[in-house]
């Protein structure tokens, strides 16, 4: 056991994340994501999504037409709330979350979620079905339970009928990154004693032409870092977390929240600053958080969407901080870049990698751009890391980064 108090000199008690779980294109739940992970194995594909005619590779959840909601909560159907039931039921997370429910209160319990387009695919049906007449959305249409960005944190509020408060962060492909933040001010102010937090965003034709049309869709799978790297592929994931104050006395192997850091340099609505400043902004105040210094940090999972300007602005970022000696990777080459549920995503691998010793090398790069500085791990690496951090970097300047460390 470790005492909390000798162990972590930040500036805010750190977080427990006391169960945490992870469902995407490379498999549902801890176990098949770290197979997938270990076996270096991608989920991307070429696009065969609903009627998409685009020479682009996608990131599917399996299982999502056979997934069928409570009669109670019908109301919510659709593909975003679909996967959030796939996720929540992975890892016995709901168990964990009903476990929790008893011991603090239902009105204790915050929830806390990122999206970026939730259930737009439900309103892209709709259209399909408008009445030719009179112009109508079909009656069964419900937008405030499917589309409306809260219809996620409104659904899984529901699903444990929880009463504590609830929010949904869009902050484009920062959200669920975000949501630690929104959750642990609130948990500060004393307004809950815990919360789920994390992120579920799912394939639509809404993002999958308009990321094409701004021409960041690659053609191949995504090769973040590479020198021929030329866009993302758009993927789709649920991944969740419970969040409580970390006890006095720890487990070794307990994974903590350390740091959060937010900016927003406004810099563009679609490009990133060039030479990274409120990334490296975002950064430097998770380290501060969390009382360590740059050379505290054993892996950075980085953003990395395999855009040009994205990795040579990321890079300048990382490397004004860490230099170019920590090992790094994206992870955006096995799952696709999953928007609103990335940084979600990304802070669960980062879990799984302090649990299981294991950097993760990033795929499908051949030749590393020698413009880009960094220690780029193209290979997974087994060693005892402590500390991690992670990336999130979302449209116009809006940055998170996460510090995680093992207890122990």
């Amino acid at each position: 056991m470790n005492s909390l108090s000798s162990s972590f000199p930040g500036t805010v008690r750190p977080l427990l994340l006391s169960h945490f779980t992870a469902t995407s294109c490379i498999g549902h739940g801890l176990q098949a994501t770290l197979a997938a992970l270990r076996a270096q194995r991608s989920g991307l594909k070429p696009c065969d999504f609903d009627s998409v005619d685009l020479a682009t590779w996608t990131g599917t959840v399996e299982g999502l037409d056979d997934e069928v909601l409570l009669p109670a909560l019908r109301a919510f159907d659709c593909r975003n709330n679909r996967l959030a039931q796939l996720g929540l039921r992975q890892d016995h997370f709901d168990d964990a979350v009903q476990a929790l429910a008893a011991r603090v209160g239902r009105r204790r319990i915050g929830v806390f979620l990122g999206t970026s387009t939730s259930g737009i695919l439900q309103t892209e049906m709709a259209y399909r079905q408008l009445d030719p007449a009179t112009g109508k959305l079909p009656t069964g249409f419900r937008y405030a339970a499917t589309h409306n960005p809260f219809s996620v944190t409104s659904f899984v509020r529901e699903v444990f009928q929880l009463e504590g408060p609830a929010m949904t962060v869009s902050s484009a492909c920062s959200s669920s990154a975000k949501v630690f933040a929104s959750a642990r001010r609130m948990m500060a102010a004393g307004l809950i004693d815990a919360a789920i937090v994390g992120g579920v965003d799912s394939l639509c034709l809404t993002t999958l032409y308009g990321f094409n049309s701004l021409g960041l869709t690659s053609t191949r799978a995504c090769r973040p870092f590479d020198a021929e790297r030329d866009g993302i592929s758009i993927g789709e994931a649920a991944a969740f977390a419970l969040l409580e104050w970390a006890p006095e006395h720890l487990d070794g192997e307990a994974m903590l929240l350390l740091g959060v850091g937010e900016s927003s340099d406004a810099h563009h609505m679609s490009s990133p600053h060039p030479e990274g400043l409120g990334a490296r902004m975002a950064m430097q105040d998770a380290l501060d958080m969390a009382g360590l210094a740059a050379a505290d940090i054993d892996y950075i999972n980085l953003h990395g969407t395999a855009t040009p300007s994205n990795d040579a602005a990321e890079t300048k970022a990382v490397a004004a901080l860490f230099g170019s000696g920590t090992p790094c990777s994206s992870t955006k080459g096995a799952t696709g870049h999953t928007l609103g549920a990335a940084g979600g995503i990304e802070a669960v691998i980062s879990a799984l990698a302090l649990q299981n010793g294991l950097l993760p090398g990033g795929l499908n790069t051949q030749v590393l751009d020698p413009a880009l500085t960094l220690n780029y791990l193209l290979q997974n690496r087994d060693e005892a890391i402590t500390r991690v951090l992670s990336n999130s970097f979302g449209f116009g300047g809006t940055n998170c980064s996460l510090v995680f460390g093992r207890a122990g």
